[in-house]
Order: C-alpha cells, then structure tokens, then sequence
C-alpha cells in the first residue's frame, strides 16, 4: 500500500510499544504519514523502516523524553511547525508507578504528573492554533477507565485527561476541532507488566486486544465523541462505578517488586 492522495500527517506520543505502535501500525494501513515520539531512538527507527517499507509512507522519528522539559520543547517545536502541519495528535505516552503513593518517591509522583497532565496540557496547547486556522484537527488523549475509579494518582491523571477532553471537544468541535478521551480496560500491551501487575489476578475476560481499543479509538475520535471506551463490558463496569463503594474500585493485585 502506498500513501493516499488525501494523506494527512499524525503525531503519536509513545510510539515504539503498546498502543502508540499500534496507533502507528492503523494509522499507516490506511495510508497516513507518520511523526513517532518516543524516548528509544533505536526503537523508533526500526519501527519507522518496518512503516514505510510496509505501508510506503512517510514516517519522521523524533526521539524525546516527554517527562523533560526539552524533551516537550522539541515536540511542542513540530507541532507548531506550520510548513509541515500535524492533523492528527495522538497523546498516548504514559507510565504507572509500581508502588503505593506514600511509597513512591515523590520525584516519581512529579514526572508521573507531569506526563500525563503537563505534557498533555503542553502538546494540546501546541496543536490547537494550527487546527483551528485549518478549520479540522483531531485529537485522541490515551486516558483509562481508572478515569471512572478511585486509582491514586495514575487515576487522578486520568481523571484529568478525561475533563480535560470533554471540555475540549465541547468547545473546539464546532470549529472542526474533534478532541476523544480513549477510555480502555486492561489491555494487552508491556504497561501493565512493567508496573509489576499480576496479570494472572485479572479474569481473562477483562482484558482487551489492543488492535480493537486503536481501531474503535480512532473510529470515535473521526465520529466527533468526547469519550470513548472500546468495550461492552467496560462500558457497563464504568456506569457500575457510580454506585459501588470505593473500595471496590481500588485497582488489581501487584506482585512484589522482587519477583519477576
């Protein structure tokens, strides 16, 4: 497949695992080119020459470390790059911590904030003026359906980044803006094992493939929805939480960070 004569350039944060290469895997199969954010540098060029060897389009690799200030400032640069527009945001870097809050060092709560709120803030900021002189844009921030649950901090970022995307497509959709939290469960990506959570602790039916929660992501981004949870079942367990106590959305089992 070659690029479309239509072809518009997406920016994805997180782009070398996960849902970001999935994001980027979708978005090239229907012929779309490509700006890949992520702080492997490695990573990102084997990704972008697997793109465009596969789906013959243009695939720009911008190594960055979004918890660093430059690191923003390098992306927030390309997005405001008005000889090269970007039509498509795709904030989708995020990390988790591995321990309780009164554990964690605060240093860690900082950057983890800063990543999933900040630099969100940042990139949207960034973005937005281009969009709106264009008259059409779309943006997908990578939320959860911790979002909807009492998840410590990971789900207070979330939280943010769900208002956040509401407000923002309520306010900039009729200038041609589409902003769409994407609200998955547990899915199958390296996140939730690097965040030392037991898998096996989590019924097989909870978790989701990540090439469903891209596609429908993206489907509801293009139809102009605020919020967007890729799944039945999550849609039900999300409207559930409004009545359960707490504690029962707390968050699944960790193992020890001494085991592997």
């Amino acid at each position: 497949m070659t690029a479309r004569a239509d072809a518009y350039t997406a920016l994805i944060t997180g782009a070398s695992s996960g849902l970001g290469a999935e994001f980027a895997r979708q978005l090239a199969e229907e012929g779309h080119h490509l700006v890949l954010v992520a702080r492997d540098a490695g990573r990102l060029s084997a990704a972008a020459a697997r793109l465009e060897r596969d789906y013959g389009v243009t695939v720009e690799v911008l190594p960055a470390d979004l918890t660093d200030d430059a690191g923003v400032a390098a992306v927030v640069a390309r997005l405001q790059d008005a000889s090269r527009p970007v039509d498509v945001l795709v904030n989708n870097a995020g990390i988790g911590l591995p321990r309780p809050f009164e554990q964690n060092p605060v240093e860690d709560e900082l950057r983890h904030l800063r990543l999933h709120v900040q630099t969100t803030l940042e990139l949207c900021h960034a973005a937005l003026p281009g969009m709106l002189a264009r008259g059409a844009g779309r943006i997908i921030n990578v939320a959860s359906v911790a979002a909807f649950a009492t998840r410590g901090t990971y789900g207070a970022a979330k939280a943010w980044e769900l208002s956040f995307s509401r407000w923002a497509n309520v306010n900039y959709g009729p200038s041609g803006v589409k902003v769409t939290a994407l609200c998955p469960g547990f899915t199958h990506t390296e996140f939730h094992q690097r965040m030392g959570i037991d898998k096996g602790a989590m019924p097989r039916w909870m978790w989701l493939d990540a090439r469903r929660v891209v596609r429908v992501g993206l489907a509801d981004n293009v139809r102009g929805k605020a919020v967007s949870i890729p799944s039945l079942r999550y849609k039900v367990l999300v409207a559930g939480t409004r009545f359960l106590p707490a504690r029962f959305t707390r968050g699944p089992a960790r193992k020890p960070l001494d085991q592997p």
